[in-house]
């Protein structure tokens, strides 16, 4: 599969068979990483890792990630570089890419990440966005995989914000084969360029993606499901307004149980115990951790794909 030198911003880019190739290299070295098998495959390598949004899932398992394959990660800040101080993305890409093989993006809007790919010579990765969060929904149909045997034919419930993560499983879903319904309070889907795109694959697919205000209707019968932050970074201004507008979205164990009985949950982290209940997250049904974990063997498979 020819992904080096590629950037990942959006897994809309990809094919079915170029996820499915990530899916199955992040099994492949979360053995070997379970077994202290080490991959060498990026030694001499170095990753420069740009944060604007801070971050424990996305900062621990990159560098984790570059580590055990051989490589260097630096962690790069706002307060640390000086795309903080005024410099342009363009120059700061321009200026990076003659200096690492690789270049991580956690930013606040996607303009940005788009830019930094725009004038860089080696792969830029996507480590959230505003609109996209590709490595996340990587680590979650991953984690979907092991717990359920499959993909296809799935369905999974989205509750809560039509934010960067609904806008990535929709992609993610309806290429894989899994249908989606998504449940927002009216105001807050998903862009509609985002519902036509994810229609448009999910034709390809047979399966159904559904957008609606209904949050009993969208988990009814479900297999999965996902729920995540009501307040994004950037939001904490709107959290009042926010927190009220979402008051009939929090994911309970009464709205679970229109679900299949064997439903799984996930939460992507941080848990502010303000989308779901303390009684759904420590549940049973509760994968988050897993996800959470296979946020580490994705993103090795994305820098061993894209870079090594």
């Amino acid at each position: 599969m020819k992904l080096k030198g590629k950037s990942l911003l959006s897994l809309k880019d990809f094919t079915a068979e170029e996820i499915r190739f990530l899916l199955d290299e992040s099994k492949r070295l979360k053995a070997d990483f379970k077994a202290y098998k080490r991959d060498k495959s990026l030694s001499g390598m170095t990753l420069g890792m740009i944060f604007q949004k801070r971050s424990t899932r996305t900062r621990v398992s990159t560098e984790v990630a570059m580590y055990f394959l051989g490589g260097h990660a630096i962690f790069l800040s706002s307060a640390d570089i000086q795309l903080g101080g005024g410099e342009t993305i363009k120059d700061t890409s321009r200026v990076l890419a003659r200096m690492v093989d690789g270049i991580l993006a956690r930013v606040y809007a996607h303009e940005d990440v788009k830019e930094l790919a725009k004038y860089s010579t080696v792969p830029v990765i996507n480590a959230l966005s505003d609109k996209y969060h590709p490595l996340q929904i990587l680590a979650d149909l991953l984690t979907i995989e092991e717990h359920k045997g499959r993909l296809v034919g799935l369905k999974l419930a989205w509750v809560g914000d039509g934010n960067n993560v609904c806008n990535s499983l929709l992609i993610g879903c309806a290429k894989m084969g899994l249908h989606m319904s998504v449940a927002t309070p009216k105001g807050y889907e998903p862009p509609n360029d985002v519902v036509s795109m994810a229609k448009d694959f999910a034709e390809e697919t047979g399966v159904k993606i559904v957008i609606s205000n209904d949050s009993v209707a969208a988990v009814t019968d479900a297999d999965i499901i996902v729920t995540d932050t009501f307040i994004s970074m950037g939001e904490e201004d709107q959290e009042k307004e926010k927190l009220a507008a979402f008051k009939d979205y929090i994911v309970t164990e009464e709205l679970c149980s229109n679900a299949k009985s064997d439903y799984s949950f996930m939460h992507c982290l941080p848990y502010k115990h303000k989308e779901a209940t303390e009684e759904v997250f420590e549940s049973e049904h509760s994968i988050v951790f897993d996800e959470a974990e296979n946020r580490l063997h994705t993103v090795m498979a994305v820098l061993n794909a894209f870079m090594g």
